[in-house]
């Protein structure tokens, strides 16, 4: 972690495709605070991404909440939550592996950046460890040269909370990746190519190879979303109120 956030934190992702409305609500992340939520992100397909891609392998992916909890509660107490609020929604505890730190905010102000999450899948034709290996060594850096990113962060599945949606049950891995927000609606402000149709045709080309090596030109759901972070507990020997006044006592 980059943060205060104490080491052994766990890390939670969910995905959505109900109405995400419920995720957003200041009672949810009240119940997630007493269950030992000490961080949220709210990724949200909203007005703000409209125009961007999105690809989906069953129902579209609404949202993807991400929950940090204490490492000394038990992260099944949050996936009830969670589900409670939406319904169905599949759950992972996760592995997360910052590659390259976005720029962040903890009051739940929206990110300028469109930020995209990339539910992958692993091709049968290749075991876990061929898998991860491509992905976290090989393809990592040709995904961050040929793109705008400015965020990329690896979160790898290592144990489910609950019974996946049908949909989910072979999901490896999310990965979140942030860009400038005119990638919204233009190609060359997402892949970095400066205007340049052979440059950018170079990136694509590059990206796509290593794309499909890790069977992500297939069975993906892409989800752009609006991104939005609470944190839900103050760092140690801070405190988010305001020292005491003059005129306030």
């Amino acid at each position: 972690m980059t943060t205060w956030l104490p080491p052994g934190t766990t890390k939670t992702m969910f995905v959505v495709r109900a109405d995400p409305a419920p995720l957003g609500a200041a009672g949810l992340r009240a119940g997630l605070a007493g269950a030992g939520a000490l961080r949220v992100q709210l990724n949200v397909d909203d007005e703000h991404v409209a125009p961007a891609l999105r690809l989906a392998t069953a129902a579209p992916v609404s949202a993807v909440l991400s929950v940090w909890v204490d490492p000394a509660r038990d992260p099944a107490g949050v996936g009830a939550l969670v589900t409670a609020a939406v319904g169905a929604a599949s759950g992972w505890v996760v592995d997360e592996r910052r590659r390259l730190d976005p720029a962040e905010r903890y009051d739940g102000t929206r990110a300028e950046e469109l930020a995209n999450v990339a539910v992958l899948r692993r091709p049968a034709e290749l075991d876990r460890e061929t898998w991860l290996h491509r992905w976290l060594v090989e393809h990592t850096g040709v995904a961050i040269r040929t793109q705008a990113t400015s965020g990329y962060v690896q979160n790898i599945c290592t144990a489910p909370l609950g019974a996946p949606d049908p949909a989910d049950e072979r999901v490896e891995a999310l990965v979140e990746e942030l860009f400038p927000a005119a990638a919204v609606h233009d190609v060359h402000a997402f892949y970095g190519s400066g205007g340049d149709d052979a440059e950018l045709g170079r990136r694509l080309e590059q990206l796509m190879t290593s794309v499909a090596r890790i069977g992500a030109d297939r069975d993906l759901d892409l989800v752009p979303s609006s991104r939005h972070l609470w944190d839900l507990a103050d760092p140690p020997g801070l405190s988010r109120e305001r020292p005491a006044t003059a005129s306030s006592r």
